[in-house]
């Protein structure tokens, strides 16, 4: 019953934050400085954007500076499957020879959040890449016709997208997928597949979950995967596409990361009402963004959820050597034509230093002068894959990987 009671708290709050929206909207045409006017419309703003939404955010990647070319963007959708589609983020421009460009998949994680989530990441790689994302869907907005999406198949999209892309292709999957993407990278080179990847970048992944365990590893040790079972996962209520489809809804998954910093959620929010009321937009505008996206929540199908703590985190198939694929046992060692590069970041409170780099050891099959590893100073999680240290300092190294291994 937990999602039919928070959709029925949704639905009684919608017109609430609507009418906020509009007198909030209305009042700032009317506004003074400092008048009990802007107060009245800035607290109105304030409550209308505490609400989760279920929609995933647009990109808004129209452009990406090349040099000191300004390039124009255009996202197109190159393969939809039901689960997840294959986004194509193609620059455009004569000068830019794009057939030097080497084609990388970016991997989302399947979590609480949107791939958009990543929007940073794939701008920063379209400097110097011709760029694909996973864009993965609401497990609520599928029928329930479509079937099941457990962690096997979450491999099969990979595989699927990279086939799609061609051969050549370099793979940079972030944090969730990293496991996921090495059995996706060991099942193509068994089987000889053409367009296994030329390389693969893992950044922050949970590859080996004994290494180090984190405040997130032993939470999902502290209880029997019936207990996650149990009290996490719910049936979509009605009016959705996917009614009656057993998830692990976003909803539940948020509000677990609000409980662990709720302090701070709580200032950001006095924050914003606080620029509006002095007329700093701008700095009104980052906070907004920041939550626009993060109270942006995603379904998780039941399967790939329960699959991914029992596995990945609880009995940590991959490095014990017996995950499966389609009943296949995934051997990493398979992997002798991609190149292997791993990245952590030191202060990393999700995936400690040493879960990432233990695919490294996995893929023994791989020759020295293709692998590298990163531990990147001074940054935790997020920092690996977003902020200045990413741009300046992993992100060349991430590129200059990948163009070694071009040819």
């Amino acid at each position: 019953m937990l999602y039919q009671a928070y959709q029925l708290q949704s639905d009684l709050m919608s017109p609430l934050r609507l009418m906020a929206q509009s007198l909030g909207t209305s009042l700032w045409f009317k506004d003074t400085e400092n008048s009990p006017v802007r107060k009245i419309a800035a607290a109105c703003d304030v409550f209308s954007r505490l609400r989760l939404t279920h929609s995933r955010p647009g990109y808004d990647i129209n452009s990406v500076k090349v040099g000191d070319v300004e390039v124009v963007v255009t996202e197109e959708t190159t393969l939809t499957l039901p689960f997840g589609s294959l986004l194509h983020f193609k620059r455009t421009g004569d000068a830019l020879h794009m057939d030097e460009q080497p084609p990388v998949l970016l991997v989302a994680p399947l979590s609480g959040h949107f791939a958009t989530l990543l929007r940073e990441t794939l701008r920063t790689l379209l400097q110097d890449h011709d760029v694909y994302i996973t864009d993965w869907h609401n497990a609520r907005d599928v029928p329930l016709t479509e079937g099941g999406f457990a962690l096997d198949d979450y491999a099969e999209h990979m595989i699927r997208f990279i086939e799609t892309i061609g051969p050549g292709t370099h793979v940079v999957a972030v944090c969730q997928p990293c496991v996921a993407a090495l059995a996706a990278a060991a099942i193509m080179a068994e089987d000889d597949n053409p367009c296994q990847p030329r390389s693969l970048t893992l950044m922050a992944g949970p590859v080996d979950c004994r290494i180090n365990p984190t405040g997130v590893n032993t939470l999902a040790t502290s209880k029997p995967i019936e207990w996650f079972e149990k009290n996490l996962i719910s049936h979509v209520p009605m009016p959705h596409k996917g009614f009656m489809r057993r998830v692990y809804p976003g909803f539940i998954q948020l509000s677990a990361f609000l409980s662990m910093n709720p302090a701070r959620h709580k200032a950001q929010f006095k924050d914003m009402y606080k620029y509006l009321l002095e007329g700093d937009i701008d700095k009104a505008d980052t906070i907004r963004s920041f939550y626009d996206e993060y109270l942006a929540v995603n379904d998780l199908p039941a399967e790939f959820y329960l699959e991914t703590v029992a596995k990945v985190f609880q009995t940590y198939d991959l490095p014990r050597g017996v995950l499966t694929y389609k009943d296949r046992i995934v051997n990493p060692a398979a992997i002798r034509r991609t190149a292997l590069m791993t990245v952590e970041g030191e202060r990393d409170d999700i995936c400690s230093v040493g879960q990432t780099m233990a695919a490294q050891d996995l893929a023994s099959s791989v020759r020295p002068s293709q692998r590298t590893h990163h531990i990147q100073t001074g940054v935790g999680h997020y920092g690996v894959f977003s902020g200045k240290k990413w741009n300046q300092q992993i992100y060349p190294r991430v590129r200059d990987m990948i163009y070694a291994n071009q040819a």
